[in-house]
């Protein structure tokens, strides 16, 4: 994207982006964008560039940490990194995840946890895990004040329990739980690695939006993380279902390259 079109696209939208915003996007039929983000620089270019939705996913874990899974990143990790990210988006609604096994430790922790991040960084919203199984902490948040995304089909954070990373196909179980999110009071769900024809089914029978990822093209959004639409994985899994934009990799790699053999040759700096 151009400076003059990231700018046109800044001035149409010259506040914030809200919960109730992009509720309402559902209803008119606008489809919603989310990428992830985990640092200041990234998060104003993303947030310059018109996307609706910035995650501060716990998948930094992963692409920033360099861990096998999602498991290990902190509740301090994730404020450290989320509130970079609130300062450098003026525009997106930003989402944090809550870590691994915050939203399991009882529904009074998980509400000081989520009030930490509120009150520590820029940041408007949290996203968990579950959906049934996480009604009880979804309302508790929402009665706090605390909006929710919720998070239902493939669960990183139960890799272990899931035998690893596969396709949801339980209809009855995937419905009931996105049902049971909506009801306790999320404002959006993430639907990850469910079939396109199911994940169409839950997006038409509820009234919040769905996010999907791995979960086709009927979903009222989209999210991807961020390395990855950017082509900059370094050696970790790419699932299939992600389009790399471009192929920063190959860019910063050949431009190290460049800088190193300039050094070596005395070319750089110049006179």
């Amino acid at each position: 994207m151009s400076d003059s079109s990231a700018k046109s696209k800044k001035k149409s939208r010259n506040k914030r982006m809200t919960v109730p915003a992009i509720q309402k996007m559902k209803s008119k039929g606008s489809r919603i964008t989310m990428l992830t983000a985990y640092d200041y620089t990234m998060a104003r270019l993303l947030d310059q560039s018109g996307v609706e939705m910035l995650l501060v996913g716990d998948s930094m874990a992963m692409v920033v940490q360099g861990h096998e899974n999602t498991l290990p990143v902190t509740l301090d990790e994730m404020i450290y990194h989320a509130e970079m990210v609130g300062r450098g988006s003026e525009n997106a609604l930003v989402v944090v995840d809550l870590p691994f096994p915050i939203n399991h430790q009882g529904v009074h922790q998980t509400v000081v946890a989520a009030g930490r991040i509120l009150k520590e960084t820029r940041c408007q919203a949290v996203k968990l895990e579950g959906g049934a199984d996480q009604a009880d902490v979804i309302n508790a948040l929402v009665t706090a004040g605390i909006p929710v995304m919720a998070h239902v089909g493939l669960r990183p954070q139960t890799v272990h329990a899931m035998g690893g990373y596969r396709i949801q196909r339980d209809r009855d179980q995937l419905i009931a739980d996105a049902t049971a999110a909506e009801q306790a009071g999320a404002f959006s769900i993430v639907l990850e690695c469910v079939p396109p024809e199911l994940a169409k089914e839950i997006t038409e029978l509820l009234r919040i939006p769905t996010v999907g990822i791995g979960a086709g093209p009927h979903c009222d959004g989209q999210v991807l993380v961020s390395h990855d639409m950017l082509g900059l994985n370094c050696g970790g899994y790419v699932p299939s279902f992600v389009k790399a934009y471009a192929d920063l990799k190959s860019v910063i790699q050949q431009a190290t390259q460049e800088y190193c053999d300039e050094v070596k040759e005395g070319k750089f700096p110049e006179e």
